[in-house]
């Protein structure tokens, strides 16, 4: 995907995060010191359940949670459809495409 279709998809995402997401949840591309939005970095929270979290599970454990989700999606709660069918056709295709991305989108090192 070319960085300018990536762009285009994300702003309307952005938009329609906007106008309906679900309660307490927060997603938001960074905004820079001159106020420049940058759509290929976002910043996101996801709260936990009132009745399902437990004071034992720490953040550490939520994110190889997600990084789980990541590398062993659920195909029986598919979230993307395009994504989905990929993993479910063709999974080696899948995980090339997932490895290419993250190539191209190098993970942000916070101290």
């Amino acid at each position: 995907m070319s960085a300018g279709i990536a762009r285009g998809r994300l702003a309307e995402e952005r938009k329609s995060w906007r106008k309906n997401h679900p309660h307490g949840f927060v997603a938001r591309p960074e905004t820079g010191p001159d106020g420049s939005v940058n759509l290929m970095v976002w910043h996101c929270s996801i709260p936990g359940k009132p009745a399902g979290w437990r004071p034992a599970i720490t953040v550490k454990q939520i994110l190889v949670g997600i990084q789980d989700l990541l590398d062993q999606p659920n195909p029986n709660d598919p979230a993307q459809t395009d994504g989905y069918q990929l993993y479910m056709q063709d999974t080696a295709d899948y995980k090339r495409r997932v490895r290419q991305q993250a190539k191209q989108y190098p993970a942000l090192v916070y101290h």
